[in-house]
């Protein structure tokens, strides 16, 4: 058994103790109270919605109103409550194969 203890925390959006993130993802009071309820698994979940979000609704973050927005949408996630769509986005229907390139004597 490793020496080295994982420290977990009790997941507000997945509702379970899970392993807690390293350091806060936000500065101040709002990263604290985020590493005290919200898991790693979570965060990472958090930050490829939000990458959807701002990248299909086209977000423009050097608006004041948009990052609070973003910010009112990550608690939203995290609560579990209603939170916005991702305008335009469709799921894939099969895994995406990686591309190939031909070789030289293909061509």
């Amino acid at each position: 058994m490793s020496d080295e203890m994982i420290d977990m925390v009790f997941c507000k959006k997945y509702q379970k103790e899970l392993p807690a993130m390293k350091f806060p993802p936000l500065p101040g009071e709002a990263g604290k109270e985020l590493m005290k309820t919200v898991s790693q698994k979570a965060f990472d979940d958090w930050k490829a919605f939000q990458t959807m979000l701002i990248n299909e609704n086209r977000i423009d973050l050097s608006s004041k109103e948009s990052r609070a927005w973003l910010v009112e949408q990550m608690h939203k996630f995290f609560n579990n409550q209603e939170i916005a769509k991702v305008e335009g986005y469709v799921e894939p229907k099969s895994p995406v194969q990686e591309f190939v390139p031909p070789f030289n004597d293909q061509i």
